[in-house]
């Protein structure tokens, strides 16, 4: 392993699933082109959580993307933090939100954006949006391109 690598404690290792987000680890990386305005994008169509209020589970496609200032998310670390809402509870904007904020606190990027599409439950989907700021000028960024529900009919 490179000296970029050495801190990690999950990359490369058998690693089992945090049980909640707060035990989950996030780790960085350095970036290695700070100088460069491009943005990196994690897209995860599978990702579950649980109604904080009947238990029921909870489906939605993420959308993250940031652009880096000196920092990388380590991919490991961040398949095992959202895996780890598998058994949480909380509403779709706290999860959509709090996975935001928490790379946010992590990375100090120049700009991020997280597009929750949540499935529907009970026939209505809702969708959750969130970004640090306008995105920087000049950024190529293409959309999301996630479709909306559009039920049957």
């Amino acid at each position: 392993m490179s000296h970029y690598t050495d801190a990690l404690t999950q990359l490369g290792a058998n690693t089992t699933l945090p049980q909640s987000p707060e035990e989950a680890v996030l780790e960085r990386v350095p970036n290695p082109q700070p100088d460069t305005l491009y943005a990196v994008r994690f897209t995860q169509p599978e990702f579950t959580s649980l109604c904080p209020i009947t238990g029921q589970p909870d489906f939605a496609h993420l959308m993250i993307d940031y652009v880096p200032r000196d920092w990388l998310v380590e991919s490991k670390s961040l398949k095992l933090f959202l895996g780890s809402f598998r058994n949480h509870g909380a509403f779709h904007e706290d999860c959509t939100v709090g996975i935001g904020k928490r790379i946010v606190d992590l990375l100090d990027p120049q700009w991020l954006r997280i597009g929750g599409y949540w499935y529907p439950r009970g026939g209505m989907p809702i969708d959750v949006f969130w970004q640090t700021a306008a995105a920087p000028a000049g950024l190529w960024l293409p959309d999301q391109a996630v479709p909306t529900y559009r039920g049957r009919g």
